[in-house]
């Protein structure tokens, strides 16, 4: 449909038409190449049947004729066995008495032609001495074959005649149409041996036996072939009859090809005659402003019935089309109306649009551009001074927008147009501002009258419960409608959210700049006090590296009298002694790698602890921790006890720290179990393949609320004793 057209209340122009092939003509080609391959089809197949029937008449006919010559007892003794030349010349002549039968040959069984005639002569050459025609025959090369083989059946062979007027052998694979057309000649050769009559034929009478002998002397050959009988059979009678039957099939053919496209032109004349007018009673109604004059049925049938059909159609496309026009102006501005509230709302998501000035004058410039408003107008309303003033205004004069913008509207429940707006949230259509002047705040009634405006129509600006202000504009001269309301009320809608989601994102930037300003500010409270933790460190590895090199100087001096003691300086040593100077031996080398561990722990900050892997056998460091502590058990009344395991595969491990670990459990275990307690120490191997070691006590145990702190470094489980 063309739109510009439709919008100017015009109709569209219609295309010229180009050139096609009708319906009607269509349809009498179809038709009539139905009819055509119909009649040539059938007149074909009847042409078939013909020609194949007189062919077989013609090999049948030739077959009765030699196989009856052959058969027959006088021809075979009296005229080829005894080549009697009467017999084969009364023969003769009446097979060519037959006006089909072009020759006839009879040869000897050496091949000896005893007679032939023929009806057709071969034309002299040039060359040739000789003036008068020959007889034509075929050639003896199928009597040669023939007088070898005891064929029962006739042998038949095409034959035409060539360029010299020699009979040779038809091609089989030419066609018998091209012949016919051409109008050649083709000869049916009908070859056959004569046999020997056997014993078991009927006996001849006795007298012409002795009449042949004595006539005629027996006959030397004792082959069963004595001669070949050949009939030469022409189709050219058939040829002609057939041409006849043909230009007569041809006439009634085409007769009936004619009468089908005269039928098929006057069906069709019936069916597309209505289906013109039709066609241009639709071209009427494109290119008219009036429907076209009623169609007139002649038939009652399915034409007849699109034919009323079609003039209920005209009348209701008419019908619709006045409407059309009559909406197209009332859609035209539904059109403008709704480009405007999409620039609109294209123009407040715009992602620069933050700024409430600019976003407010983008929107006012589209409504004035596109809806035909003169002035428009913003007031924001201000809860907290319980007023409202002027945000944006355009349509006016500078002097009277710096007079508005230093207004500020009181909002007070009196009844007033502000109070409908901004307190209860009714939209306002008024027709004439001088009906409502008791209604209005005087300062802009003022302003309203100096800028001419009589009639105008203001709306609320609420985004979810909260009304913002209120938007107001005025056509001039012309008064406001329900349909300014309504646009306007829909563009207050997207206006205001985007007002209010200006309002959030500023406050959303001053919250942010709020929330850097305290980070900042705690970020200066966690350098001081990180820094105070790094100084605390820095003394704490200070402290221990201090304690370590003190304690190395007694470690040394006790580990100095230990091994001279054990070295037999101070005089000779019991068992138990001994026992109790290596254990001191012991653990005053395990006190010295904890020295070592000490100052290790003060590096870790820098370092990472290095552990010294080798095989130990936890068994054998349980039982050296256990005995160490064996003492400190005994003086508690606990009683240590290291659970027997016959053979425990070696593990691979720090030996000091595994030794520390058990000390320090063990010792643990000793501390908080009660004087007449037991504390027991397992190792075996668990169903994984691990060595398991188990320390358990009698004592009361940590709560549960503290198992998940055991592991922590410098963490401490308060006793439940």
């Amino acid at each position: 449909m063309d739109i510009p057209r439709l919008r100017n209340g015009q109709h569209p122009e219609p295309r010229p038409t180009a050139r096609f092939f009708s319906l009607r003509l269509k349809f009498m080609l179809f038709f009539s190449l139905i009819v055509i391959m119909t009649c040539s089809s059938l007149s074909w197949y009847f042409m078939e049947t013909r020609r194949t029937a007189m062919t077989d008449r013609l090999e049948e006919l030739g077959s009765i004729l030699l196989t009856n010559t052959v058969r027959n007892d006088h021809f075979r003794i009296a005229g080829v066995v005894l080549e009697d030349r009467a017999t084969l010349e009364q023969f003769i002549q009446g097979i060519m008495a037959i006006d089909r039968v072009v020759y006839v040959m009879i040869a000897a069984a050496d091949g000896r032609i005893l007679d032939q005639q023929s009806k057709r002569g071969r034309k002299p050459s040039d060359r040739s001495p000789q003036s008068t025609p020959q007889p034509g025959y075929p050639t003896d090369r199928i009597s040669e074959s023939l007088l070898q083989t005891q064929l029962t059946a006739p042998l038949i062979t095409k034959f035409v005649f060539s360029p010299e007027q020699t009979l040779i052998p038809q091609d089989d694979s030419s066609d018998w149409l091209v012949s016919f057309l051409l109008g050649q000649e083709t000869l049916y050769d009908f070859a056959m041996p004569v046999l020997r009559k056997s014993p078991i034929e009927a006996i001849l009478p006795q007298h012409s036996i002795e009449f042949e002998e004595r006539s005629f002397p027996p006959p030397t050959n004792s082959s069963p072939v004595v001669g070949v009988v050949r009939i030469g059979v022409t189709d050219a009678l058939a040829k002609q009859a057939l041409r006849s039957i043909a230009g007569n099939v041809s006439i009634l053919t085409g007769f009936i090809i004619m009468a089908g496209i005269l039928g098929a032109h006057v069906l069709t004349s019936r069916i597309t005659t209505p289906l013109r007018s039709l066609a241009g009673a639709a071209r009427q109604l494109a290119e008219s402003h009036y429907p076209p004059v009623p169609l007139v049925s002649v038939t009652h049938d399915e034409v007849g019935q699109l034919t009323q059909a079609f003039n209920a159609m005209t009348q209701s496309l008419y019908d619709r089309n006045r409407a059309i026009t009559m909406n197209l102006d009332t859609i035209r501005r539904q059109v403008t109306q709704l480009t405007t509230v999409h620039q609109a709302s294209v123009a407040i998501a715009s992602a620069g649009l933050f700024d409430l000035n600019e976003l407010l004058d983008r929107v006012l410039h589209l409504i004035v551009d596109n809806l035909g408003f003169s002035r428009m107008t913003v007031f924001l309303h201000h809860p907290d001074r319980n007023c409202a003033s002027l945000a944006r205004i355009i349509g006016v004069s500078p002097e009277i927008a710096d007079a508005i913008r230093r207004i500020d509207i009181p909002v007070v429940d009196n009844g007033g147009i502000t109070a409908e707006l901004l307190l209860h949230g009714k939209p306002l259509l008024i027709q004439d501002i001088e009906t409502i002047t008791q209604r209005m705040y005087p300062p802009i009634l003022e302003m309203a009258r100096r800028s001419d405006v009589r009639s105008f129509i203001a709306v609320p600006l609420q985004s979810h419960t909260k009304i913002l202000g209120f938007l107001a504009g005025d056509r001039g001269s012309r008064q406001c409608s329900e349909e300014d309301l309504h646009i306007l009320l829909t563009i207050a809608g997207h206006v205001a959210a985007a007002i209010d989601n200006t309002k959030a994102y500023s406050d959303l930037t001053a919250l942010t700049q709020h929330l850097e300003e305290r980070i900042e500010q705690r970020t200066v409270e966690l350098s001081r006090a990180n820094a105070q933790l790094q100084d605390h460190d820095r003394r704490r590895s200070t402290f221990l590296s201090v304690v370590s090199h003190e304690l190395r100087t007694p470690m040394t001096v006790i580990r100095s009298f230990a091994e001279n003691m054990l070295d037999g300086v101070t005089g000779p040593l019991t068992d138990l002694q001994r026992t109790y100077l290596t254990r001191i031996e012991h653990n005053i080398a395990r006190l010295g790698r904890i020295i070592v561990q000490l100052l290790d722990w003060s590096r870790f900050d820098t370092k990472s602890v290095e552990l010294r892997m080798e095989e130990v056998s936890m068994c054998q460091i349980a039982t050296i921790v256990a005995d160490s502590l064996r003492m400190v058990a005994s003086e508690k009344n606990v009683s240590l006890v290291i659970e027997p395991i016959a053979s425990l595969p070696t593990v691979r491990g720090d030996r000091d720290r595994l030794e520390q670990i058990l000390w320090n459990l063990i010792g643990n275990a000793i501390k908080f179990t009660p004087p007449g307690g037991r504390v027991t120490v397992e190792c075996c191997e668990s169903p994984s393949g691990f060595v398991q070691t188990c320390v358990a006590d009698t004592g009361c145990g940590s709560e549960s609320s503290h198992l998940s702190n055991i592991f922590d470094e410098f963490s401490g489980v308060p006793s439940a004793m």
